[in-house]
């Protein structure tokens, strides 16, 4: 466990981040005045990794199939989110579960090496895809360690098919977090989101499923906030919805994106994007922007980009926090 901690976190905080390696000029951290800068938090993760032996000789999916190494890029996420919450976010793996099985859907169904391989190869995959989340709740103690406080969410990796939801909530009063809530789960003490990633694709979708919980839980939280005083609305509009009006946009929609994940589109359109570094004060003009500002079409370096964005100062307004990663972080902040 201390072999894996080391993995996830490094050596410690001389450890440059690879997006703070090159010239693009995307924000990194920036320097908060003290008076202003939230207490850091850490969230507790279980981390569940279905990785199958699939063939005589033990070799498991995974190495099989030559996709990513789910421990790499569990680390690299983590490290992104305390960038890009400007220090505040601290996710720690407290335990580790790697499965030597296909999860089962939500029908009962279950692959095994040979029709995977199948399905793998037809791109004809069983249906419903979805997997059975109650029995993912059942079988590794998911509501008992959220009631004792061993962990606070749960990061599930996996291959293609595996049927995980980017993210869905449970628990009490659980709301739409990009999946509907998880039914059967409202006895927890607590809600608690069960992230879903594909280890054959990066760091970059994996910010892209963040992107979607924060877009769910932060609308949520501007539920009854009308006209300008809905700082959500405003944070994502983009030029093609709100001519000359664009200020962040949203994960799918940079400010001059005209069609969905369009992030390396070179139009330049005006932009308040700018104003959003120097909240609560949201006035200043706005100015001509495009893709090079947000990493000329690279998913990691848009999100980055975006994320880092965020209000993440102590302070609030109509009973809002300034610091909108409280909320993306931990679900039961939303009231």
């Amino acid at each position: 466990m201390d072999d894996l901690l080391r993995r996830v976190f490094g050596s410690g905080a001389s450890r440059r981040h690879p997006l703070e390696d090159d010239d693009s000029g995307l924000p990194t951290t920036q320097n908060i005045p003290p008076a202003q800068k939230p207490t850091p938090v850490e969230s507790k993760v279980l981390a569940i990794i279905h990785n199958p032996i699939v063939t005589r000789d033990g070799r498991k999916i995974k190495d099989v199939y030559g996709w990513n190494d789910p421990d790499q890029l569990a680390a690299d996420y983590a490290r992104d989110i305390e960038v890009i919450s400007h220090g505040y976010a601290h996710y720690r793996i407290v335990e580790r579960i790697e499965v030597d099985a296909f999860p089962v859907k939500v029908d009962g169904f279950r692959y095994n090496a040979q029709s995977f391989a199948m399905a793998w190869r037809t791109r004809q995959f069983h249906k419903p895809d979805d997997v059975d989340y109650l029995a993912l709740v059942r079988e590794f103690k998911l509501i008992e360690k959220i009631d004792a406080g061993i962990i606070d969410e749960v990061w599930l990796l996996g291959f293609p098919a595996c049927g995980y939801y980017e993210s869905i909530m449970a628990g009490p009063e659980a709301f739409w977090c990009n999946a509907p809530p998880l039914k059967g789960t409202q006895h927890a003490a607590r809600r608690f989101v069960i992230m879903g990633f594909n280890y054959e694709r990066g760091v970059g979708e994996m910010l892209e499923d963040l992107g979607h919980r924060a877009e769910s839980i932060m609308k949520q939280v501007f539920a009854d906030q009308r006209g300008e005083a809905n700082l959500w609305e405003r944070f994502c509009r983009y030029d093609k919805t709100d001519r000359g009006r664009a200020e962040v946009g949203n994960v799918h929609f940079a400010p001059n994106s005209v069609k969905d994940y369009d992030w390396g589109n070179q139009s330049r359109v005006l932009s308040r994007c700018d104003t959003w570094r120097r909240f609560p004060d949201l006035s200043g003009e706005p100015r001509l922007v495009n893709c090079a500002d947000w990493g000329n079409g690279d998913i990691r370096k848009h999100h980055h980009w975006w994320f880092s964005l965020f209000p993440h100062i102590i302070g609030e307004s109509n009973r809002l926090s300034w610091n909108w990663w409280e909320y993306v972080i931990d679900p039961n902040r939303v009231r």
